[in-house]
C-alpha cells in the first residue's frame, strides 16, 4: 500500500510522542556531529571571547543532556526546561563547544508556552531569561548590546508561537464543542418534535377509534339481539356498521398517511364543529338521545381550536355511549360568547355509579381532552352531576381574544377545575332536555326556547382531571 505525505503526516499527529523522538534524536545528532566536527582553529563561538575546550566524552554527554529531553517535551516541559539548565551552565561554565544545545532550550520554552497555562509560560519565560542573565553576569559569555537584542527576540518569538498556538487550538476546540452542543440540541429537538408527533397521531387515533368502534359495538349487540325478531332493524344495523368501518378506514387513513415515505400522503379535510350535527346524528342511531344547542354565531374557528373542540364533543357523547346505560339522554351545548367558545357535554345516566371508570379508568381519552385544551389556552371541568349523569364543560379563548397575551398555566383551580389558560370560570348553566333536535339560539330581543337557568344548580362538586 503506498504511503501518501498527507497519510504519514495524519499518523505523526496521531503519535506525538513518536514525532518528539525523532525531533530529539535528529536535534542530538546534529548537535553532536557540530562539536565533532568543530575544530580548535575556528575560535571562539557567538556570545563566547575565549576559544573552546577541545572536545571529549564529558562535552558530547552535556550536549546530549541539552537535547535529548526534547523527546518528552509535551508531557513536562517546565521541568525539562529548568533541567536543561544546569548542563547548560555547565557547557559555559567549562569553556566547552555547545554545539546547538540552545536550540533545546528555545524548543523546551516553545513547548511550555503551547501546552501550559499563562502562569506555567510565563514562568517558563522568566527562566530563560534568567539563565541567559546569570550567564551574562557571571563573564561566562561576553554578549554586547546587540546580543542582548537578539537573544530577547528570539526568546520572545518562541513564547509567543506556543502561546498563539494554544490560543488557536482552544479555539478550534470550541468550535467543535460548540457543534456537537448543536448536533446534541438538534437531535433532541428531532426526538421533541418526533415524540409530539406520535402523541399528536396517538390523541387522534384514539379519537377516531374510540368513536367508531363504541358505537360499532352498541349496533353490533342491538343487531344481535333484533335478528331473529326484527331482521329490518338487523339489518339498518348492520348497514350503519358498514358505514361507521368506512368512515373509520377514511379517517385512519387520512391520519397515518403523513407517515408514508415512499411517495405523497393522501389529504383530507379535518372534521371540524360544522360536522357536529353528524355526529350527533351518529350518536342517536347508535341509540343515544342527543340534542345540540348551538347560541350565539361565529363565522368561522381556528383549525386548532375547531378540531380540538370537535374531538372532545365525540370523546364526551363515546364516554356516555358506553358508559351512561340504554336510557341515558346527552345534550351538547356550544355557546359563541364574544372571544370565547364554550362547550357543555352533559347526560343524564349512571352518573355516580360510573364515576371511577370515566375519570379513573385506564383509557386515554380524558387524558387527550385535557391535553387538547391545555394546549389552546382553555379551561377544562370534567364530573359528575348530583342525582345521577356526567358532565364534561370546556372553554377555549379565541385567537382574537384578549387573553391571548396572557402566559398560559396548566394545573388545578382552586374549585377543582383544570386550568389550561387565564381567566375566570365560567357560570355553570343546566340545559334543560328537549326534543331530539338541533337548536340554534334566537338572537336578542326575540322570543324562543331558553335554557332553564331559574331552578337552582344540580350539578355536583367536579373533579379535577389533572
Amino acid at each position: 500500500m503506498r504511503t501518501t505525505p498527507g497519510s504519514t503526516r495524519s499518523w505523526l499527529r496521531a503519535h506525538p510522542l513518536v514525532f518528539d523522538a525523532i525531533l530529539a534524536v535528529v536535534l542530538t545528532t546534529a548537535s553532536l556531529w557540530w562539536i565533532a566536527s568543530a575544530g580548535p582553529e575556528e575560535g571562539a563561538g557567538w556570545l563566547r571571547s575565549a576559544t573552546p575546550r577541545p572536545a571529549d566524552a564529558l562535552n558530547l554527554v552535556l550536549a546530549a543532556a541539552c537535547t535529548l529531553p526534547v523527546a518528552l517535551r509535551r508531557s513536562r516541559p517546565l521541568v525539562l526546561l529548568v533541567a536543561t539548565c544546569v548542563p547548560q551552565a555547565a557547557l559555559d561554565t567549562l569553556h566547552y563547544d555547545p554545539g546547538l544545545s540552545e536550540f533545546g532550550g528555545l524548543v523546551l520554552l516553545y513547548s511550555v508556552a503551547a501546552y501550559r497555562g499563562l502562569a506555567l509560560s510565563l514562568a517558563a519565560l522568566v527562566v530563560s531569561f534568567s539563565s541567559y542573565v546569570a550567564s551574562a553576569v557571571s563573564g561566562v559569555i561576553t554578549p554586547s548590546w546587540t546580543d542582548h537584542v537578539v537573544v530577547t527576540a528570539v526568546l520572545l518569538l518562541c513564547w509567543v508561537c506556543g502561546r498563539a498556538l494554544r490560543l488557536r487550538r482552544a479555539y478550534l476546540d470550541e468550535l467543535v464543542q460548540r457543534a456537537h452542543r448543536l448536533e446534541r440540541a438538534r437531535d433532541a429537538d428531532t426526538r421533541a418534535a418526533r415524540a409530539e408527533e406520535r402523541s399528536r397521531i396517538a390523541r387522534e387515533l384514539h379519537d377516531v377509534v374510540a368513536h367508531h368502534v363504541s358505537v360499532m359495538t352498541v349496533q353490533a349487540a342491538a343487531a344481535r339481539r333484533m335478528l331473529d325478531t326484527k331482521p329490518d332493524v338487523a339489518r339498518d344495523a348492520l348497514t350503519a356498521i358498514e358505514e361507521m368501518g368506512r368512515t373509520a378506514m377514511a379517517e385512519m387513513r387520512n391520519i397515518v398517511g403523513v407517515l408514508r415515505t415512499d411517495g405523497p400522503a393522501e389529504r383530507g379535510p379535518q372534521p371540524g364543529m360544522q360536522d357536529l350535527p353528524a355526529l350527533v346524528e351518529q350518536m342517536r342511531e347508535a341509540g343515544l338521545r342527543t340534542q345540540l344547542r348551538i347560541e350565539g354565531d361565529r363565522p368561522g374557528l381556528p383549525p386548532g381550536v375547531d378540531l380540538a373542540a370537535y374531538r372532545l364533543v365525540q370523546e364526551a357523547l363515546t364516554n356516555s355511549l358506553r358508559h351512561a346505560g340504554p336510557a341515558a339522554r346527552a345534550w351538547v351545548t356550544v355557546r359563541h360568547e364574544g372571544n370565547e367558545l364554550t362547550l357543555q357535554v352533559e347526560d343524564d345516566g349512571r352518573g355516580a355509579a360510573e364515576e371511577s371508570v370515566r375519570i379513573g379508568g385506564k383509557g386515554h381519552g380524558l387524558v387527550g381532552i385535557r391535553e387538547r385544551v391545555a394546549l389552546y389556552g382553555g379551561v377544562l371541568r370534567i364530573g359528575p352531576r348530583v342525582g345521577g349523569g356526567f358532565e364534561v364543560r370546556a372553554r377555549f379563548p379565541l385567537k382574537d381574544s384578549p387573553l391571548k397575551d396572557r402566559p398560559v398555566r396548566v394545573g388545578p383551580g382552586r374549585d377543582g377545575s383544570v386550568k389550561g389558560g387565564p381567566g375566570r370560570e365560567l357560570p355553570l348553566r343546566h340545559v334543560a332536555p328537549g326534543d331530539d333536535t338541533t337548536e340554534h339560539a334566537p338572537e336578542h330581543g326575540t322570543t324562543g326556547h331558553e335554557p332553564a337557568t331559574n331552578h337552582p344548580l344540580t350539578h355536583g362538586p367536579l373533579k379535577d382531571t389533572t
